[in-house]
């Protein structure tokens, strides 16, 4: 009878930790790569395009660009945006959308940004669309982009 006690008590603290603790974690990690697109995108704000990507990138980040042209690396990544034609660009984005995996080691995040820019022409030109960027937690706890 002890022993089916012993258990009883064991099975209701083991079912009271875990789905929930798991949950309250996966909300903190959601957070986290909301306050890490806000940093992200203050950066390209106040540092320019490239290094904004750039200090943001993995080693390893790919980007998807123009003509499915993808760019890999960071080094790549910043030369890309050094271009002259990024200079004077202009980029705000907003996540409407935050999926973390189940171990809160990557994340992916959705939604709607706005490029301004001038044309030949000295022209204001504005290109909307969707982007989608996937987030993986370093080692020193950071936030880096693999994909965008």
């Amino acid at each position: 009878m002890k022993n089916i006690f012993k258990l009883f008590i064991f099975l209701l603290i083991l079912n009271g930790c875990s789905p929930k603790s798991e949950t309250k974690n996966l909300t903190y990690v959601k957070l986290e790569i909301v306050k890490v697109e806000k940093d992200f995108e203050k950066l390209v704000t106040e540092k320019g395009i490239a290094e904004g990507f750039y200090q943001f990138a993995d080693s390893n980040a790919v980007i998807k660009r123009e003509h499915d042209t993808l760019i890999i690396g960071k080094t790549n990544i910043k030369n890309y945006y050094s271009n002259s034609k990024y200079q004077n660009a202009t980029v705000t984005w907003s996540p409407d959308a935050i999926t973390v995996s189940n171990a809160g080691d990557m994340a992916s995040t959705y939604g709607k940004y706005t490029w301004t820019f001038k044309d030949d022409s000295g022209k204001e030109q504005i290109s909307k669309g969707v982007f989608h960027t996937v987030w993986k937690k370093q080692k020193d706890g950071s936030w880096k982009y693999i994909w965008d």
